[in-house]
């Protein structure tokens, strides 16, 4: 076998092992949904509560830093803006969201649950805490 067939063979093995280990579909990986859910958490627990405001530079810095971690994932600037734009998408991640916050006590309707609810992150330290002030 020529050289040049060896090199051929070798980028059809190394193009077909790839295709194998094709990444997840943005809207499907874990870390950035688990994020994004987590911001949709604190937004509505804003919304809902009159004790409790955005923190809005750490919300942006945070967005920052996973736009950099699926850029590092291989996504491209243009799948990683249309799956931000995407109403669709928005619409999953505040339902999520909604489930999340129902099952922790919290309904539209029911405000000091909201405002216990962004209170207990607070005090967990967790990323919906830190994505949220306290005025009480």
């Amino acid at each position: 076998m020529t050289s040049v067939k060896i090199l051929a063979v070798s980028l059809v093995i190394a193009a077909s092992a790839g295709a194998a280990v094709a990444r997840t579909p943005i809207n499907q990986e874990a870390h950035i949904n688990n994020t994004l859910r987590q911001g949709f958490i604190a937004d509505a627990i804003a919304d809902n509560c009159p004790t409790m405001r955005p923190r809005k530079l750490r919300a942006l810095n945070e967005l920052t830093k996973l736009r950099d971690y699926a850029l590092k994932q291989g996504y491209t600037r243009q799948e990683v803006t249309a799956f931000v734009e995407s109403k669709t998408e928005k619409k999953r991640g505040k339902a999520e969201a909604a489930a999340w916050l129902k099952k922790a006590g919290a309904e539209p309707g029911k405000t000091q649950a909201y405002c216990a609810v962004g209170e207990a992150e607070i005090a967990r330290n967790s990323l919906i805490g830190y994505l949220l002030r306290s005025t009480r």
